[in-house]
């Protein structure tokens, strides 16, 4: 560090930032000795070995001290080393050393000598150090403020400031796209991108959800093995993505005006490591979903099973949901047309009755597959004889409809499916990154 101020004391103060050393690796350059330079390269390559006899040494890498101050990111720890020695012959009393961080915004007191309550006395070549650290939670210009005060043997008492100035950059950039399904639920995608200038190895990237849904990782196979690698090495501008399913409370999802406002979804938590094992950890911003853009009527396939036999009558269960503001008298309609490429028979018109808004109904459907293959059951149609007013939905169900020598001992399984008179959609996001 370079002080931006200095004057003559009786006490010197160092500063020195403490961080690990890097890895370089020694270029080698030689020549035969019938050759211009002859012996002039080997010369050099010898003096400036610090390994007798590795001047052409050139597999493996060396620890290399650091030579400059270096970049400091946002969610690692500065950590700083503080020293004051008595450059005199005679003893300085009442010595005291203050340490204050500051940045665009704030000043931090950084404690030093909490285990000394009174001014020490440093005599002829003694000094006074101590090490501080902080985990730095802006970006931007920090300066670091070292203030020393004492006596002179004359006792007046003396005091001078040193100013140490450096950049906090960001190490990351985050971006976030959400995707709303056809059921409840959201898929978010995490794309992190280092922007540093050395490589790192991303430790932990989770999402810690809000209290109104919960959150299933989606980066790790059933046998419990992440998708990735065993680690996650990004180099400087690369990028890796995180999938998650984020999914409402059952109490939430029940509760149509409290799905439309559960709005926050949670935030992003980023762990990694860089140089030897230097820690950095950051939290985004509450991440903000898309709201669901309900109209009037919501339709979920409560179960259906995924195989049925052709010839078959197959039955599924729906609840419809009235997500409007005001009361409506349902009939329901499943329109079978009389034609020879039909993959279905059962036509059905029905009357639900008055549904008041938040309430549901649930009803039975049943079809009969007369093709094999997959076959799509649509459309479904909803009329409010109140106002007249129509809603088509456009999916209802698929099922993969087998021949009747299938084995019956084979499992159908059942699903459940949610329905809307509107189509799923995709945000994209950039994220404020701060400190945990």
């Amino acid at each position: 560090m370079n002080p931006l101020e200095q004057g003559e004391h009786l006490l010197a103060l160092k500063v020195m930032r403490l961080t690990r050393p890097t890895l370089v690796a020694p270029q080698v350059i030689s020549c035969e000795p019938r050759d211009l330079p002859q012996f002039s390269l080997k010369q050099v390559l010898e003096s400036e070995a610090s390994i007798a006899g590795a001047e052409t040494l050139a597999a493996g890498q060396f620890m290399l001290l650091p030579q400059s101050f270096g970049n400091i990111y946002l969610g690692e720890t500065f950590s700083s080393y503080i020293c004051v020695h008595n450059c005199t012959s005679h003893p300085v009393e009442g010595v005291t050393v203050k340490a204050d961080l500051q940045s665009n915004n704030t000043r931090i007191n950084l404690p030093m000598h909490e285990n000394k309550t009174k001014p020490a006395t440093l005599g002829p070549d003694e000094t006074l150090d101590d090490t501080i650290r902080y985990e730095v939670k802006e970006i931007g210009t920090h300066i670091l403020v070292c203030e020393v005060n004492y006596t002179t043997p004359a006792g007046l008492p003396q005091y001078f400031r040193k100013f140490f100035k450096f950049q906090v950059l960001k190490p990351l950039d985050v971006k976030t796209k959400f995707y709303n399904a056809e059921m409840d639920e959201i898929y978010l995608e995490a794309q992190i991108q280092n922007i540093t200038t050395g490589p790192f190895c991303l430790e932990k990237v989770e999402l810690d959800s809000s209290d109104q849904y919960t959150v299933t990782s989606l980066n790790t196979l059933p046998n419990g093995e992440s998708v990735f690698t065993s680690k996650n090495m990004l180099q400087p501008n690369n990028s890796c993505q995180f999938l998650y399913c984020i999914k409402p409370k059952p109490e939430i999802a029940k509760d149509i005006k409290a799905l439309r406002a559960a709005n926050t979804v949670g935030k992003l938590d980023i762990v990694w490591r860089s140089n030897l094992g230097e820690k950095g950890r950051l939290q985004t911003s509450q991440l903000q979903r898309l709201p669901f853009e309900y109209k009037d009527v919501r339709l979920e396939v409560i179960d259906a099973m995924n195989i049925v036999k052709i010839g078959e009558p197959f039955t599924f269960t729906c609840r419809v949901t009235n997500t409007a503001e005001r009361p409506m008298d349902l009939m329901v309609k499943l329109p079978t047309p009389l034609d020879y490429n039909c993959p279905y028979t059962g036509s059905a018109e029905f009357s639900l009755g008055v549904i008041d808004p938040g309430q549901y109904r649930e009803f039975p459907m049943t079809i009969c597959p007369s093709k094999l293959g997959l076959v799509k059951v649509t459309p479904l149609i909803f009329t409010n004889t109140l106002l007249q007013e129509q809603y088509t939905i456009e999916k209802v169900v698929d099922v993969f409809v087998v021949d009747t020598d299938y084995h019956e001992d084979e499992s159908f399984q059942i699903n459940k499916f949610v329905r809307y008179d509107n189509a799923p959609k995709i945000e994209n996001q950039s994220m404020q990154l701060q400190v945990v």
